[in-house]
């Protein structure tokens, strides 16, 4: 969910939107703030209202309490300065890649793996595993509508396969937990967060009692890269990732490296309340679900998920409605429950945050709203909508802290593995076994 690149409106036009942070390759020295390199700036003392406008220019990773955290170079700092501003360095962006890292082809900054990549890993553990896994092309990205090159969008279906399992019908015998990553293209150790579950699954399936009777019992739909066409743009960067948060679509203007749609804003659900400049990292598209990558996870969703839920917003699921939808994000390490759109409670307030407090057992993230964590408001969000519409038991993870080689949105490699996983692992389990009644009391 979170705020990218200096995206600069019209107090520094579309130029500022290409001094920021994404074209820039050269480490930055946590010593020494004043560098070419991307980091994160601190500024505080701000009213709401300072807050909502800096995000209009800035790639604002953090707006809570009065506080922003804001990525960009020392160019950056100095527009900050120019309208008034104290910024304070806070942390870097890149964090440091071994020396000892081996860089695998399908490989980029220490470990990650390249959209290619992963789509072969998904066909190689589909077709090792027929009796457990499917495998769906659910839709295109931008590029790919475009003629340009572009990607698939593929979901993973994870049970113990038995007549009517893993079908595109929402009328299932057994209950879903879906999950989605990388909506946002930078927030790298969520796809991979993603694969790791999957292996998990499928790796544990005869051989761990909890996996054999979770995949007994209940589908788990994974959609491990919903925004391909960004990740190919942070991928490109190497050892230094591009800090591309939205997708590729640039037919919006000229908005240099700050091009795309925010498919977390985009969604059909309480779309248009969030940024109708092009260049802001937070731009909403020019249409409710305008946008391949967004119509693509919103039908495989209805597909999937039975509408248990009134229209009215305040019409709460029935305590006996079924499924859990989880998006990873970063960073911060919350659990988000909706709604986003409004600070209003959801009507399932109640149930909701006791689930999300089961998941954070696993992992010590803390369970709020928007205004409990984020700390501002999002229209138009993937969770708002499987939750709106369809009644789904729906959450945000924020994985990984604000700072240190685990934290931002491009954690060392190494923190996936020992870390981020980890830690999570337990997290997704709670909610993939709370499907069949996740609000049941």
């Amino acid at each position: 969910m979170k705020r990218r690149l200096a995206a600069a409106g019209a107090a520094f036009g579309v130029a500022a939107a290409t001094t920021g942070a994404v074209a820039l390759t050269a480490q930055a020295d946590p010593a020494d703030p004043s560098h070419s390199a991307p980091v994160t700036w601190t500024v505080d003392g701000l009213t709401e209202t300072e807050v909502a406008e800096l995000e209009q220019l800035f790639d604002v990773a953090h707006g809570h309490g009065g506080e922003a955290q804001i990525i960009g170079d020392e160019a950056v700092a100095d527009e900050l300065r120019a309208l008034g501003h104290d910024p304070a360095f806070f942390d870097t962006v890149y964090k440091d890649v071994p020396d000892t890292a081996v860089q695998q082809e399908g490989t980029y900054y220490g470990g990650y793996r390249t959209v290619d990549a992963i789509e072969g890993h998904l066909q190689d553990v589909a077709d090792a595993n027929p009796g457990l896994t499917r495998l769906y092309d659910i839709g295109d990205s931008w590029r790919k509508t475009q003629g340009e090159g572009g990607h698939d969008v593929l979901a993973v279906c994870v049970t113990a396969i038995a007549a009517g399992d893993c079908e595109q019908d929402p009328d299932s015998a057994k209950p879903r937990f879906s999950l989605i990553a990388q909506i946002h293209a930078r927030e790298i150790a969520t796809g991979e967060i993603a694969l790791r579950w999957i292996d998990s699954l499928v790796a544990g399936y005869g051989t761990d009692a909890e996996v054999t009777d979770l995949l007994d019992t209940t589908e788990v739909w994974v959609v491990p890269v919903v925004n391909p066409d960004g990740v190919d743009i942070v991928a490109s960067g190497g050892d230094d990732p591009v800090l591309q948060r939205k997708n590729a679509n640039d037919s919006a203007g000229n908005c240099g490296d700050a091009l795309g749609i925010d498919l977390n804003r985009n969604s059909s659900y309480a779309w248009g309340d969030d940024s109708t400049n092009p260049c802001s990292e937070t731009f909403q598209g020019a249409s409710a679900a305008s946008e391949p990558e967004t119509r693509a996870v919103e039908d495989w969703l209805r597909a999937l998920h039975p509408d248990q839920r009134g229209e009215a917003q305040d019409d709460p699921a029935p305590d006996d409605a079924r499924d859990v939808f989880v998006t990873l994000h970063s960073y911060g390490e919350y659990i988000i429950v909706p709604w986003g759109y409004t600070s209003d409670a959801a009507p399932n307030d109640g149930a909701l945050r006791a689930l999300g407090e089961a998941m954070s057992q696993s992992n010590g993230y803390f369970v709020g709203t928007n205004d409990d964590t984020v700390g501002y408001s999002t229209s138009g969000t993937t969770d708002d909508m499987a939750y709106g519409e369809l009644g789904v038991a729906s959450f945000t993870f924020e994985v990984g802290p604000d700072f240190g080689a685990c934290g931002g949105f491009f954690p060392a490699f190494s923190c996936v593995e020992d870390t981020l996983w980890p830690e999570n692992q337990g997290a997704l389990m709670t909610a993939a076994q709370a499907a069949a009644a996740p609000y049941a009391a």
